[in-house]
């Protein structure tokens, strides 16, 4: 059984928690693109934890994860990662942790560049993490990337990084006027993880086609959301990379291999980072008090999110294009205490009202249709089944259900593992 965990919206949906909970039932975690620009927090008995590369598999002793091609892997952020885990006694070794010889590095030259190309396009910046995504990604297609694979020859690393360097210096200081990068200083820092990570880095193609044909389960992990995609998302203001389902084989090395299950990750309302239009955006109070309750701070980067009311323009778009075929919906908790909750149902597009989601300038002009339900105003992180959920929650949630036009299997009532009530 192959499943896909991805997001519907904006990103931070919750799917680092529902991995979590899923992958009780996995034997494999893949995360199979994207790199630390974006974190799923997780929190179980062991306490919280937020991971910016790592699967969230990560956490279930008996659960191997793969961080696959697709991804954009910066080994000192891994070191801090990996080491903050350790030191809450989780265990990680070559045994249960496997990285893709084909995975691209973010070196720290990618870093540097992509801050100052956010600096220099300053009130036009794309609301970039300045962690060198972007510029990473680039080279990639460019053909100027460095890969986990080039780790393991440090001779041949150690010539191909001198003329890369060389070409990165020529932007570095004919554009943005900065010192050139030192090759004697990026060559020390990859050699020194290639000798911490060497024995973590694999053909993943081969271990992944392997435990396809022992029958082994294996989910796949998405970071962000199928409006950050690439290619269909609010272009540009998107990552760098495909965020959606029918990518997982690629980015994770078996491109011949189908998903059998896509699991789509919504929250109950609306969160943003970054630049970008955010057609349902709530402002001032109103605002405040849904970040507030529902603790709205970027996990990588501590940004206040931008929030507003659920979306069915953007999530049934959502659904479509990650080819979802059940949904997990997350922090219905946090809506608790309204009355009346409110719900985009439709864009007005320059007067024209309209239920499918546009792009480029149209998404910029488009205003929200909202209309109101009936709210629980009650504390339901105790429910576990549909008998103990107000009335209320039941029908948002089939409310939601329709206008998406996709199955709602899970409804996550708290942040802990097992706060959820499964509808079917």
């Amino acid at each position: 059984m192959l499943t896909s965990i991805v997001g519907i919206n904006w990103g931070d949906e919750g799917k680092g928690r529902m991995v979590d909970l899923l992958s009780e039932e996995q034997d494999i975690v893949v995360r199979y693109q994207g790199g630390n620009n974006a974190g799923h927090t997780v929190i179980n008995e062991r306490g919280k934890f937020v991971l910016n590369l790592l699967p969230s598999g990560i956490l279930r002793p008996d659960v191997v994860c793969v961080m696959g091609n697709g991804m954009a892997i910066d080994l000192a952020h891994l070191e801090g990662e990996i080491g903050r885990l350790r030191e809450a006694g989780v265990e990680i070794s070559p045994a249960n942790l496997k990285i893709s010889d084909r995975a691209i590095l973010t070196l720290p030259y990618h870093v540097q560049l992509d801050c100052l190309e956010e600096e220099r396009l300053a009130g036009e910046k794309y609301g970039s993490t300045r962690r060198g995504i972007g510029p990473v990604y680039g080279d990639k297609y460019l053909k100027k990337a460095i890969r986990a694979c080039d780790l393991l020859n440090l001779d041949y690393l150690a010539k191909r990084l001198k003329g890369i360097v060389a070409y990165k210096s020529l932007m570095v200081e004919g554009v943005y006027k900065a010192d050139p990068i030192s090759y004697d200083e990026m060559l020390a820092w990859l050699t020194k993880y290639a000798n911490m990570f060497r024995e973590y880095i694999i053909d993943t193609g081969i271990y992944l086609t392997n435990a396809v044909k022992e029958g082994k389960r294996i989910m796949f992990e998405a970071q962000l959301g199928a409006l950050r995609d690439i290619d269909f998302g609010i272009y540009p203001y998107t990552s760098s990379s495909s965020t959606i389902a029918a990518y997982a084989p690629i980015g994770s090395g078996i491109p011949g291999i189908g998903l059998d299950n896509v699991i789509g990750i919504m929250k109950a309302y609306s969160t943003c980072v970054g630049e970008g239009p955010f057609t349902c955006e709530w402002f001032g109070e109103e605002a405040e008090e849904l970040r507030r309750a529902g603790g709205e701070y970027g996990a990588a980067t501590g940004r206040p999110r931008r929030v507003g009311p659920f979306d069915v323009v953007a999530s049934r778009y959502g659904c479509r294009v990650q080819g979802a075929n059940e949904i997990a919906l997350t922090k219905t908790d946090i809506l608790s205490y309204m009355k009346k909750i409110p719900i985009c149902v439709a864009y007005d597009v320059n007067g024209v009202r309209t239920t499918e989601f546009p792009m480029g300038d149209a998404l910029n002009v488009a205003k929200p249709v909202i209309e109101y339900v009936d709210g629980w105003n009650c504390d339901i992180s105790g429910c576990r089944t549909i008998e103990d959920m107000p009335k209320e929650l039941i029908a948002y949630v089939k409310k939601l259900e329709e206008l998406v036009d996709c199955k709602i299997k899970y409804v996550s009532v708290g942040a802990e593992r097992e706060a959820y009530v499964q509808m079917f």
